[in-house]
């Protein structure tokens, strides 16, 4: 029996065990800096079989390594596991036990194939060759995420190559996609407060209203993308919070607002930036009062390495997935990951595999009724056993 097969025959023997683990993770969700439990339980089940866990980072970072013994590349595979602070609404068996907190994005099962995953590939380790180096890392929702304390302890040391992998409610259950070069959005955030002058709605002279201001702030920042970036780039500028709640008949003294930037190249970051900082003074002397603005250039742009992501395209293509009926690129997507850190650092290739209900239900990422096809995730080993295999 060829490796491969092998490796796929023990997977399929193990698919209730990956079922099981993620309904587990997903009754279980702990958000991002805060995933205590989830991090022992993930080091306890490797403890169970014998296997060495370390920890790296500032977080709930553990390494697993899978040492062939013989010469060859480090390859490393990556999940991330912590969940969001949303109230589940999905009426399930294994809902969330925990209020107010949910796996609305899939994190759940992208730590349950890979745990499966290499418990498998360390029982076949005698017939590899080089390093596997399985990376489970927490807090990838919420920045600084946990992907660069975890590079700045060392857990890319000597490794040659990063491999990742997202579940996407949006593509249907059966397909892998991917893309090449920029894929995902690099992002930033920000949070700015206008302070004016309070007082009687009746007496407006006497006051300087800060609502105004922020009111316009907001409408100048639709000019920053349709009027500073070319039109074949891609960039977005969203306020997404406004607190300005007071009484009907007061003029606010201060407002806060929160705004989330994302673009399709590092170079347009800085163009962002300097533009919102500007408009940000202008209406500051526009309204006579003043801003203060706490601005966080965080996740970059992931860029997936073309030499790799073709070879890891081609080693799913070639392994004959049995539920696997297509792969094909998906074009730049949407969303920003603190995968990109790992692809600052090495080559990398992160790539998606369907997860939508069979019924065709929109169940979006990141609200209250996410839900995956299970089926997903024996795919999602599969397919990264596959790339390891390939690559080492």
């Amino acid at each position: 029996m060829k490796l491969e097969e092998e490796l796929f025959t023990k997977l399929d023997g193990y698919q209730d065990e990956i079922i099981n683990l993620r309904r587990y993770f997903h009754q279980h969700p702990e958000v991002s800096f805060k995933e205590q439990h989830t991090a022992e339980y993930i080091k306890n089940y490797y403890h169970d079989l014998g296997i060495e866990t370390k920890n790296y980072g500032s977080g709930y970072g553990i390494v697993v390594d899978i040492d062939s013994g013989r010469p060859g590349k480090t390859i490393a595979l990556r999940a991330d596991f912590d969940a969001l602070a949303i109230q589940e609404d999905n009426d399930l068996p294994f809902k969330s036990e925990n209020s107010g907190v949910m796996h609305a994005c899939g994190h759940d099962g992208h730590t349950a194939y890979m745990m499966v995953l290499a418990k498998t590939l360390n029982e076949l380790k005698n017939q590899l060759h080089g390093k596997i180096r399985i990376i489970h890392q927490p807090a990838e929702e919420i920045s600084p995420g946990g992907a660069k304390s975890m590079i700045d302890a060392g857990v890319l040391e000597d490794v040659d190559n990063v491999i990742g992998a997202h579940v996407m409610s949006s593509m249907p259950t059966g397909t892998i996609a991917y893309h090449t070069k920029e894929t995902q959005t690099g992002r930033a955030s920000f949070t700015i407060t206008f302070t004016g002058a309070g007082g009687h709605a009746s007496m407006p002279h006497l006051a300087k209203d800060a609502i105004v201001a922020g009111s316009y702030f907001v409408t100048a920042l639709q000019t920053v993308v349709s009027r500073n970036i070319d039109p074949f780039d891609t960039a977005s500028v969203t306020i997404g919070s406004f607190d300005g709640v007071g009484s009907n008949n007061a003029i606010k003294a201060s407002v806060e607002l929160k705004g989330d930037v994302r673009i399709m190249k590092e170079s347009t970051r800085k163009l962002i930036r300097e533009r919102i900082e500007k408009i940000a003074d202008g209406i500051c002397d526009m309204f006579n009062v003043t801003s203060k603005i706490d601005y966080d250039d965080n996740y970059p742009v992931l860029y997936n390495d073309p030499d790799l992501t073709q070879r890891v395209v081609s080693a799913i293509d070639g392994a004959k997935i049995p539920e696997l009926t297509k792969i094909f690129d998906c074009g730049p997507q949407d969303p920003s990951e603190d995968f990109a850190y790992f692809a600052q650092d090495r080559p990398s290739c992160f790539f998606y595999v369907g997860c939508q209900t069979k019924d065709g239900a929109n169940h979006p990422h990141h609200s209250p009724n996410f839900y995956m096809d299970e089926d997903c995730l024996i795919i999602a080993a599969k397919a990264m056993g596959a790339a390891v295999l390939q690559n080492l």
